[in-house]
């Protein structure tokens, strides 16, 4: 069952063998939630126990959401994410280094089939999710199963991204369309008529 878990296939998210296994998930989560602000080494402790695989320098606002508790997440290096990120991690997600977070973004894996049927046996499908390195997703947006999101991209607040993203864009809506590349004008403004200091792009 846990193999049908990270296939792709049908299977029952109810089975018993699944549910042992997802409550200890669950727990850890519990402890990491309950933490204080002042606990940040137990915080970094936690995550490593939590996540297959979590870089250094990550930062995670509780309260942090997650089916399994981090089990099926890889984090690259330096991430941030906000209050309230929601990972329906019941297969894989894998996000690079530096990329940011929002407040209440919702990363999920899994889904169900569309027959009425087989929703009524409480069948469930998963598909991986991969965000790239230095990505910025924005408060509110939803990434759906199967998405490939590319390097650099920027995805717009309460967007809902149902299909793979390229890098070096800005995409925005729902659903979440390429509005348009990330170009020179981004690197000498930061906001509105705001210009960045040109030491700050000094290499």
């Amino acid at each position: 069952m846990l193999e049908k878990l990270r296939s792709g296939e049908l299977y029952d998210p109810g089975a018993e063998e699944l549910m042992e296994l997802q409550l200890g998930c669950l727990d850890r989560l519990y402890e990491f939630n309950a933490t204080r602000p002042t606990e940040q080494k137990r915080r970094e402790a936690l995550l490593r126990e939590m996540f297959a695989e979590i870089g250094e320098g990550c930062y995670i606002e509780p309260p942090l959401h997650a089916n399994w508790g981090g089990r099926f997440v890889r984090f690259g290096k330096h991430i941030y994410a906000n209050f309230g990120l929601t990972l329906v991690d019941d297969t894989q997600i894998t996000v690079g280094d530096h990329t940011l977070f929002g407040p209440n973004v919702v990363v999920a894996t899994g889904s169900h089939p569309l027959a009425p049927e087989l929703r009524e046996q409480g069948l469930q499908f998963n598909a991986p999710v991969r965000i790239g390195r230095n990505c910025w997703i924005g408060a509110g947006a939803i990434i759906l199963p199967g998405v490939t999101i590319g390097d650099n991209t920027v995805v717009g607040a309460g967007s809902v991204v149902t299909k793979d993203l390229p890098a070096n864009v800005v995409a925005v809506g729902n659903p979440c369309r390429v509005l348009r590349e990330i170009g020179e004008r981004d690197r000498q403004v930061y906001f509105r008529d705001r210009r960045i200091p040109p030491e700050l792009l000094e290499e």
